[in-house]
């Protein structure tokens, strides 16, 4: 919870790929986000916390970190209320360096809703968030029902380098909104709201 009173929802950008097209999407919906007025908004880019492949000695549940990295990471994340998660599909599934930071960590994720968005192409990175979700149900996280499929993703985004953006589709407004909803609704059913 921050000091203003409300929800801290963290936007995880899963893809660390030059170029990739999840920066702009998730910069647009954490100004879609902000707009909303439920949350305070922050954005967690998996390419600059740049985690290690998984190599704690002991099982995360634990909590007893060893590596700086990973420490790091912990305090990251259990300061947020909520997530979304925008995400790639690689292959029919998400990418390796959401499962890596998915698995690094535990009772960090527990208790807390998540909504997906995830943009590919025809599929619209539905086959990832579909392989994804029975992994965040395993870390005990609660996934909203309102998930955001964008298809063909990189036709929404403009522009060049740290100017590139984002601009929806109607049905993908639509989405995060309901997405939104999802998270708050959650938020105030799990009793989360002075937790954080």
């Amino acid at each position: 919870m921050t000091d203003a009173g409300r929800p801290l929802l963290q936007i995880i950008v899963a893809s660390t790929r030059p170029g990739r097209v999840g920066e702009p999407i998730a910069q647009w919906f954490a100004s879609y986000a902000r707009q909303y007025e439920g949350f305070d908004v922050e954005i967690v880019d998996l390419a600059d916390v740049d985690l290690p492949m998984f190599a704690e000695p002991e099982h995360p549940r634990f909590a007893r970190y060893t590596l700086d990295s990973t420490k790091a990471f912990s305090a990251t994340i259990a300061r947020a209320d909520a997530f979304a998660i925008v995400h790639p599909e690689y292959n029919h599934s998400y990418n390796a360096a959401l499962k890596n930071a998915l698995d690094h960590l535990n009772q960090e994720w527990a208790g807390k809703p998540v909504a997906l968005l995830g943009y590919g192409g025809v599929a619209a990175g539905a086959r990832a968030t579909e392989a994804l979700w029975p992994v965040l149900v395993a870390l005990r996280m609660v996934p909203v029902a309102a998930t955001v499929p964008i298809p063909f993703a990189a036709k929404f985004v403009s522009g060049e380098g740290d100017a590139r953006t984002f601009t929806p589709p109607e049905e993908t407004e639509a989405g995060a909104k309901a997405a939104l909803d999802g998270l708050a609704g959650w938020i105030e059913t799990l009793g989360l709201r002075g937790t954080h």
